[in-house]
């Protein structure tokens, strides 16, 4: 059965067409959940990022100069091009500010869509996930991206963050990522935006992008806006004009968000599965498109200067790995073990550059 899963759609396929009863009556988190390559298409996002999919997505390399892509059985390191592009844009900021690369997380499917397991968002190649812990100092394996857990930045039993391991690079990492003009969110824990409210100084408006959410501790969540040329793509509401610090929305998510709930012994109704008829209209065509090789549809990176990737033996794509895969908050070896940083001991030294917020 398990061998199964990661072949679920044998025999209902014709010519890369597939027949129209599938469209009606599969979920599409399977339909997109099996797609190994994005749409060869023109970029474009389609819907919105929670309901749609994206066109003409490209990869982020597994390693970049400062970066390194986590749990890749997923297939998750594809987005818009746009996104990508700043993803390495941070990576650069982020490394002249005390941080030694990222850890690129979940980004989007090949072509985006609903996914097999997790994220309701992250359909459309404008989401992306990054940890909460520095790159260590040499590229690690895939068994080890696969297995790692990241490290939360909350005090053990507290909704705020442990003083142990919170650093200075680590709010530069989220004010260059709220900087960036396309950026429109920031999500984390309340516990983090609390800590920056607290800490930041002077000009403090890029906070108001820094916005509060449940879990978001081991690592934050990058939204980007509507890029042009994609009039299908559907914006979020405008981010509040003000820092979110002082007006109390902050205070209730200790109040009341963060405390559970009590039980009432009643079972949550379970959510309807989105299928294909429910997306965009566009989101079909985008599914049943031929696919770019793996090659010309991974990005390259602007600024390698001399870089060369590490070879990494990557397993076929298989949506039976998917949906037995590891969370980042997998117990396990963790990040601070393979760096060999328990606390913030490495990073609290490295002095922090002009420019930074005051």
């Amino acid at each position: 059965m398990k061998r199964k899963a990661g072949f679920f759609l044998t025999g209902i396929m014709v010519a890369g067409m597939l027949a129209p009863e599938v469209f009606a009556q599969t979920p599409a988190k399977k339909l997109f959940g099996s797609k190994p390559l994005p749409a060869a298409m023109k970029a474009q996002v389609h819907g919105f990022y929670t309901k749609g999919c994206v066109a003409g997505a490209i990869a982020i390399p597994v390693d970049g100069p400062n970066w390194q892509a986590m749990r890749l059985s997923r297939n998750r390191r594809w987005g818009h091009p746009e996104l990508i592009a700043t993803i390495e844009s941070l990576s650069v900021k982020a490394k002249q500010d005390g941080w030694n690369g990222l850890l690129v997380g979940d980004i989007s499917q090949p072509r985006g869509g609903p996914m097999l397991t997790g994220h309701r968002s992250h359909q459309i190649g404008l989401d992306a996930d990054l940890w909460f812990n520095p790159m260590p100092d040499r590229r690690m394996s895939y068994n080890e991206r696969e297995n790692i857990s990241a490290v939360s930045v909350l005090k053990k039993g507290s909704f705020y963050v442990d003083e142990s391991r919170w650093t200075r690079a680590h709010t530069m990492l989220l004010y260059h990522a709220a900087s960036f003009r396309n950026i429109e969110r920031v999500l984390v824990h309340p516990g983090v935006k609390k800590k920056l409210c607290d800490t930041v100084k002077g000009d403090r408006s890029w906070l108001r992008k820094i916005r509060p959410t449940w879990g978001h501790h081991y690592h934050f969540h990058l939204r980007m806006a509507c890029p042009s040329g994609s009039p299908d793509c559907r914006k979020q509401a405008a981010t509040p004009s003000k820092t979110g610090c002082n007006d109390g929305s902050l205070d209730w998510w200790f109040k009341e968000g963060l405390v559970p709930k009590k039980p009432t012994g009643k079972k949550p109704k379970p959510r309807r599965e989105l299928r294909v008829g429910d997306l965009p209209d566009a989101c079909s065509a985008v599914l049943q498109a031929g696919a770019p090789s793996i090659a010309s549809a991974t990005y390259r990176p602007v600024q390698a200067q001399g870089f060369v990737a590490p070879e990494i033996a990557i397993p076929e794509f298989s949506t039976a790995t998917v949906l037995k895969g590891r969370n980042i908050e997998a117990t396990g070896k963790s990040v601070a073990n393979i760096t060999g940083v328990e606390t913030n001991g490495a990073l609290s030294r490295v002095p922090v550059p002009t420019p930074r917020p005051r």
